[in-house]
């Protein structure tokens, strides 16, 4: 069960996401509003996957995926076009957080994770960024603010080798940091 301090942090967190939405408002920037809107989704996904897989994980866990989901939504407010390495930050953060949703379903399920790891997000990796590239050129093509932006093919092909790093970071690591995440805990 959380402490009232660790529902505290996910609500500045979510407070976090509807301040960027707002300013994204504000700015008129469809990508920043989105992104927050998708973000603020996204940190109910420690509670679902608790539920769904009858696990209970840490608080640092669920503040490392709801991190996350800000690091994304600020980005669209100028980092990522700002700060060289935010883009990197946040392909390595996602891969980790994907990578260790595939890791402790593999071992859950008795099976080596090291390579359904390392599959699953490059193959996401790569639809993201086919994603990416199509809503960019439709919204190009309709005159519209895109609400994902691509930097051309150095930047697609970085952040699927930061996408990588992420999934071996968490076959290096996930022993160590997601043993806890057993069936039966919560």
């Amino acid at each position: 069960m959380r402490t009232s301090a660790e529902r505290e942090v996910e609500r500045g967190i979510r407070y976090a996401l509807l301040v960027v939405g707002l300013v994204g408002i504000r700015r008129r920037n469809p990508g920043a509003v989105v992104n927050a809107v998708a973000a603020a989704i996204g940190t109910y996904l420690p509670d679902f996957a608790e539920r769904l897989y009858d696990v209970e994980l840490r608080p640092w866990q669920r503040v490392y995926v709801d991190t996350a989901m800000v690091t994304h939504a600020v980005g669209m407010l100028g980092p990522y076009d700002d700060v060289e390495w935010w883009d990197h930050l946040t392909h390595t953060h996602s891969a980790t957080i994907l990578g260790a949703v595939v890791f402790a379903i593999s071992r859950r399920r008795g099976r080596d994770p090291g390579p359904r790891v390392v599959a699953v997000v490059a193959g996401l990796g790569v639809l993201w960024e086919l994603l990416e590239y199509a809503i960019h050129t439709a919204a190009d093509r309709s005159g519209l603010e895109p609400i994902l932006v691509t930097y051309g093919r150095t930047d697609t092909v970085l952040d699927l080798v930061f996408d990588l790093v992420g999934a071996v970071l968490v076959v290096a690591f996930g022993d160590r940091v997601l043993g806890d995440v057993e069936p039966g805990d919560a």
